[in-house]
């Protein structure tokens, strides 16, 4: 059956718009039909099934309402019964402070979520031998309590939240298995074809946890999984993008409602987004999310020094959205959690990694997810295999993966040396809202040093345009340095397309960045 239904605008398109300009013999024809609430009215009072006084009774009551209730708007104050639903109880609005959890879990909870986790369930007899050889490297992760990887410390925060009755769920292309083949949250039967996933199966009467590949539609997707994060505070709603690169397909969501939904109609959304980002060699279709956009539409004030202190800072809760470019998969695990451990939710973005997913280095403890840890906004260099704090020639801020890159770069050169290296770097984990705090803590200790910014993005891209003031702004009451860039010029394209320029580019950055 087709219904052919003609639509129009009986005032154009909007209360400032004249539609003769363009079309004057529709408008002529459209002012001549009655409205449809006239055309009803008089076919009901013409069938005898109301009168036109009860027509007449009926539109003045409803006009009347409406002039009522616009006289009421020009005055009215939204009150916070007004903006959140009953199933928001005790989240707090960005003018009440909620202050800063811990998000870690105890070490018996971590191994009893760990072993449920990476056992198969019995059901599955004949599960794909890699398969199973990653449930068993996860076993010992488990055992051993050391190693743990990205995929490991990602369902560890699934799997304690999920106990704690906290709804997981995820989607997006390929997230059962997840686009680099290293999640395997939904295994499969080789023989009988069936699906079992383990995160359902941790303990009686835990929450639901739901794992479900989408079709490549990151516009339709996004904005699905955005009105189920609405919905509730209870739950942590997570979208993944084959690529971040592929986010853009998605922009209209982005911009006009996660970026910006509090602001516009105070409701708030703990919606994850994460964006596979990182330099490696890909080309410029599979290298970037654009961590610039993100950064560009984040709304904290790059000259403002706020509140830092525990008891009083709020950046997160009066910032519009989270951005962050971990290193490790403890604070993953964290910022995971933090998500729910707040009494009020804030949209995250997370620029995940790509090759950091099976790095040697890249691997956490349990105790760096025990009991009373939390989410590190920066790792400050660890000072091992560095000089005395005063003799440090430079120190080097960087986020993500390439951290991992110059670390080996550095070590590289002093065990050619045998001495130490007089360059720190420091990993800003949480881009936006920026640490000041811990910015202006690194650079009071390296006093004596030169400050520099490397990054793999372009310069017109990545987080310089971001970081460079606000770091200003951090050290300006106290050593007054200012930031140097090191990174690839800038591009139109993200990236080269050729692996050759790709890997000249990266070493000349490490190398002029440590130099």
């Amino acid at each position: 059956v087709v219904v052919d239904i003609v639509c129009y605008r009986r005032h154009g398109h909007n209360e400032i718009d004249q539609p003769m300009f363009t079309q004057p013999l529709m408008y002529k024809a459209i002012a001549k039909q009655p409205t449809t609430w006239k055309q009803y009215s008089q076919k009901l009072v013409a069938e005898g099934t109301v009168t036109q006084e009860q027509v007449d009774r009926l539109s003045k009551s409803v006009l009347g309402e409406f002039t009522e209730k616009l006289e009421l708007s020009k005055t009215h104050t939204p009150r916070k019964s007004e903006w959140l639903s009953s199933s928001w109880s005790g989240m707090h609005t960005p003018n009440i402070f909620s202050p800063i959890k811990d998000t870690g879990v105890t070490l018996d909870t971590l191994r009893r979520i760990g072993e449920r986790i990476s056992t198969i369930p019995p059901e599955l007899s004949t599960p794909h031998r890699k398969i199973k050889e990653i449930y068993n490297q996860r076993a010992k992760m488990v055992e051993t309590g050391v190693g743990l990887d990205w995929a490991m410390a990602e369902q560890l925060a699934f799997g304690s939240l999920l106990c704690e009755n906290i709804h997981v769920r995820l989607s997006g292309q390929d997230v059962e298995r997840g686009t680099f083949s290293h999640r395997h949250c939904v295994v499969h039967d080789q023989v009988t074809g069936e699906r079992a996933m383990p995160l359902q199966k941790i303990m009686p009467n835990q929450a639901a946890f739901i794992a479900c590949n989408s079709s490549l539609s990151e516009f339709a997707v996004l904005g699905f999984e955005l009105g189920y994060s609405l919905e509730s505070p209870n739950q942590l709603v997570l979208w993944e993008a084959q690529f971040g690169d592929f986010a853009n397909t998605a922009q209209c969501i982005i911009d006009q409602f996660i970026c910006s939904g509090e602001q516009k109609w105070i409701r708030q959304s703990g919606l994850v987004l994460l964006l596979p980002h990182g330099y490696d060699g890909q080309g410029p279709e599979h290298s970037s999310a654009r961590l610039e956009r993100f950064l560009q539409m984040s709304d904290d004030d790059p000259d403002v020094f706020p509140p830092m202190e525990v008891t009083e800072r709020r950046q997160i809760q009066t910032g519009n959205w989270q951005i962050v470019n971990v290193t490790t998969p403890a604070n993953y695990f964290h910022v995971l959690r933090r998500q729910t451990h707040r009494d009020f939710r804030k949209p995250l973005v997370v620029m995940s990694p790509k090759n950091l997913l099976r790095h040697r280095q890249c691997v956490s403890t349990f105790e760096e997810m025990g009991a009373g840890t939390r989410f590190l906004r920066m790792i400050p260099d660890s000072g091992e295999g560095l000089v005395q704090d005063e003799s440090v020639r430079k120190v080097v801020f960087c986020s993500g993966k390439v951290y991992y890159e110059l670390l080996q770069a550095r070590e590289k050169k002093a065990a050619e040396t045998g001495m130490p290296s007089d360059v720190a770097i420091a990993r800003i984990e949480q881009i936006s809202p920026f640490p000041f705090d811990k910015v202006r803590d690194e650079g009071l200790r390296f006093k004596n040093a030169e400050v520099v910014w490397c990054q793999e993005e372009p310069k017109n891209a990545g987080a310089w345009a971001y970081v460079n003031s606000r770091m200003e702004t951090a050290f300006k009451a106290t050593t007054g340095l200012r930031p140097r860039y090191v990174g690839r010029q800038p591009m139109a394209s993200v990236s080269t397309g050729y692996k050759d320029m790709h890997d000249y580019e990266q070493a000349k950055l490490i190398s002029e960045a440590l130099a």
